[in-house]
């Protein structure tokens, strides 16, 4: 048996609250991200990082959604996004958005939806 005290069970959930993460603010200071915009790693981590920013550094290493993030962290994606704005104003991540590769392929999407749906 421990000595200390049991203070935490699994049901009580996390010991911080989201919005504890990010201050109680709802935006960063950038734009709002997609939820399929594709994060990066591109600098050096400084010492001073929390956990979540720890966890979104491990996971972008190689491209990965912002959606796909918030899966990760198990966080809702409104702190998610204030994060990774925070992270993207200290240079480093980057994050591309997919509605600059065009709109050819999404009109062909769009397409192809609807004739699926006309099959039905």
């Amino acid at each position: 048996m421990s000595d200390s005290p049991q203070w935490f069970d699994e049901e009580a959930g996390p010991v911080v609250r989201p919005y504890a993460l990010i201050r109680g603010r709802t935006r960063s200071s950038g734009d709002t991200f997609d939820l399929v915009a594709t994060v990066r790693v591109i600098g050096d981590p400084p010492g001073d990082l929390g956990p979540e920013q720890q966890l979104i550094l491990r996971a972008a290493r190689s491209p990965i959604s912002v959606a796909d993030l918030a899966v990760e962290l198990d966080l809702p994606i409104g702190v998610v996004r204030v994060l990774l704005g925070d992270m993207r104003d200290h240079g480093l991540i980057s994050v591309s958005s997919s509605s600059a590769g065009g709109t050819r392929t999404n009109e062909r999407i769009l397409k192809e939806v609807i004739n699926g749906l006309r099959a039905l």
